[in-house]
């Protein structure tokens, strides 16, 4: 054989070799994704595969779904796997990245930022009875769990207050929140984690009482360093500059309980204790909270409010301050021109602070007998320029 012919027949094996390891290697690497992705499609994680998306993670961020939702940024497959919802994308890195959306209902928990807790059949109406409970574990770097009351319709507290026949109660962290019932829709509360100890919302039902129960509320980890955390005291915290607030079940209509006497009962939930707080804007100095328009009810705390002439209702000649102020009232830390900062009765007067930072305080007893057909408060803030210097 010509010396020509031999380094010609080497170099081919060679080739040959080298193409054949290729192909070996090859698919080897195809057999691991297929597999990778029948345990994406079934679900399974075993100790041998490990979905693809492991690989090259993404930054599981806080995310808006195109329909407004709340969600947290997941590779495809992780939403898919663990039952989640993609709605949209939500990373430049990767067109696998989505805006994942979360809703669980009882017996459910999660770690994510963004989850929707929903009564079972949502957005169908619950009827039955039971307890039906959600528990949120903070991921690391976490302080806070903001709840949105997206929807939340219980039926309504007793006469005196009590939740007796639905009730949605918080347990773990703080501070401590009474039992929950009533129309809640577009409340919200804040709830400091003890540490990495879960918070967990249960929500008892009575099924001997017929009612259309309703609730889907959104809940969101906030960061110990995010700007979007309450302050230290802060059950609600308000970051416009403008808006709106009320206590717990407040509503336009009365509460078709009677009271322990017999007379028409109260919205206003017993036992409260908790700050409403107002972030202050630049270059905003003062608050002014003054009654909405045309919501006679809108501060009915204290009093019989069937006996009273309605046109009057809400007006500052039936408001009430200081030391009449002992069972349910609400506090205005430093009111301008004012000696007393607690008021009550069946009118405000309007009030404006400049008490930093801006919040309002607002306590119920446990007896509701004195009171008729109150509704609770709702008010309308607005921050104020500071005056030139």
């Amino acid at each position: 054989m010509k010396w020509w012919s031999v380094i010609l027949s080497l170099s081919v094996l060679h080739l040959s070799c080298g193409c054949f390891a290729y192909h070996l290697e090859s698919n080897g690497t195809v057999a691991a994704e297929q597999n990778e992705l029948d345990g994406v499609h079934s679900g399974q994680r075993s100790g041998r595969f490990f979905p693809f998306y492991t690989i090259g993670r993404i930054a599981n961020v806080p995310c808006t779904s195109p329909s407004g939702l709340s969600g947290t940024c997941l590779i495809a497959g992780e939403c898919r796997d663990n039952g989640g919802l993609a709605s949209g994308s939500c990373s430049s890195r990767t067109n696998q990245a989505v805006c994942c959306v979360y809703t669980q209902s009882c017996g459910g928990s999660t770690t994510l930022n963004s989850t929707y807790f929903t009564n079972a059949g949502f957005p169908g109406p619950y009827n039955g009875g039971g307890t039906c409970t959600f528990t949120v574990t903070p991921s690391s770097g976490i302080c806070q769990l903001r709840m949105d009351f997206r929807t939340l319709t219980l039926s309504q507290p007793t006469g005196d207050g009590s939740c007796t026949t639905d009730r949605l109660t918080i347990v773990g962290g703080s501070p401590a929140v009474v039992p929950i019932c009533g129309e809640n829709t577009g409340q919200h509360l804040y709830i400091n984690f003890a540490g990495s100890s879960p918070i967990s919302l249960r929500i008892a039902t009575n099924g001997d009482v017929s009612f259309n129960r309703l609730w889907n509320i959104e809940l969101s980890q906030i960061s110990c360093a995010s700007a979007e955390r309450a302050p230290v005291g802060c059950l609600q915290y308000y970051t416009d500059e403008s808006g709106e607030i009320s206590s717990l079940n407040y509503g336009a209509g009365e509460n078709p309980a009677l009271n322990t006497v017999g007379a028409r009962g109260s919205r206003q939930l017993a036992n409260t204790n908790y700050g409403i707080c107002i972030r202050p804007a630049a270059a905003r100095c003062s608050i002014t909270y003054s009654l909405p328009p045309n919501d006679r009810y809108a501060f009915t705390l204290s009093g019989d409010a069937i006996v009273m002439d309605p046109t009057l209702l809400g007006t500052a000649m039936l408001s009430a301050s200081g030391a009449l102020c002992q069972n349910d009232f609400v506090v205005i830390p430093n009111p301008t021109g004012l000696t007393s900062d607690r008021f009550c009765g069946l009118g405000f007067p309007g009030i404006t602070s400049s008490a930093r930072p801006f919040v309002l305080y607002t306590v119920t007893n446990g007896n509701e007998t004195p009171d008729v057909a109150n509704r609770g408060f709702r008010l309308l803030y607005s921050q104020n320029a500071c005056s030139a210097a």
